[in-house]
């Protein structure tokens, strides 16, 4: 008996998933993205065509086109970061629209878009007996009230920060009035400003409205020309990131000198 060996007996354990283990984790895991797909097509199917716009350039780019915001306006589309190398496709997107306005070939030679160092420029130039405003007025006219909401429409859509500027000739307005050429083109400026605001400009999106009476005159050697006297829409560049290529500052530009189209 002292040389007899113990018995040792070993039991094994059953489990309930030997024969499939867990496959039917991975089957259910396919199951469930499968329908979140489905629901998010359902979803995006009943959703505007500006917020399928969005979510299509998410997928196309998502390191760049999520972040830009989409539009569902003619005109200008496939809207953009702009820049010197984007701002010229803008410009060509607003002049195409312009021409839907009434009147257009009445005031075609008196709007001028030029791509300068601060952004793109709209220049609203007045003619002898007043194009966009009411001569000697701050009351905006038919034709400026139409122009200037088709700008609004759009530009709304933009990051870009907007600047509008009032400028007059340099005949002095009113003889001895308190209200001289300062107040009008700054009046004109708000004027403008508050059209676009109402006809689809963020009320964030204005950077500055400017007056500058006849200090910047667009024809100096002919300081009485009605074209002196105008309003301008400026888009102005979007600030570039630290390490990023330059944007040019954001500077006022005189009217008279050579837009620099980059």
């Amino acid at each position: 008996m002292a040389n007899q060996k113990p018995i040792i007996i070993i039991k094994k354990k059953g489990g309930h998933g030997g024969h499939h283990g867990g496959a039917w984790k991975v089957a259910y895991a396919d199951f469930v993205t499968a329908m979140m797909a489905l629901f998010i097509v359902l979803w995006l199917l009943n959703q505007s065509p500006k917020i399928q716009a969005a979510v299509g350039g998410y997928f196309r780019d998502p390191n760049g086109t999520a972040a830009k915001p989409a539009t569902d306006k003619p005109g200008v589309s496939d809207h953009f970061m702009l820049n010197p190398d984007s701002m010229e496709k803008l410009k060509q997107g607003i002049e195409k629209k312009l021409k839907e306005v009434p009147n257009f070939d009445k005031l075609k030679d008196h709007i001028e878009m030029t791509i300068t160092a601060e952004g793109l420029r709209i220049d609203l130039l007045e003619g002898s007996n007043g194009t966009f405003f009411d001569s000697g007025s701050p009351k905006l006219s038919a034709d400026g009230q139409e122009l200037l909401t088709v700008l609004a429409g759009q530009l709304g859509d933009l990051p870009n920060m907007i600047c509008i500027e009032g400028h007059t000739d340099a005949k002095p307005y009113g003889g001895a009035s308190a209200y001289t050429n300062w107040e009008l083109s700054a009046d004109r400026a708000n004027t403008a400003r508050r059209v676009m605001q109402g006809n689809g400009l963020r009320h964030d999106q204005i950077s500055q409205v400017r007056g500058f009476a006849d200090q910047m005159l667009r024809r100096p050697q002919a300081p009485l020309d009605p074209a002196n006297r105008r309003i301008s829409v400026i888009v102005q560049y979007v600030p570039q990131a630290k390490g990023d290529a330059a944007t040019p500052a954001a500077t006022p530009e005189h009217p008279g000198a050579k837009p620099a189209v980059p």
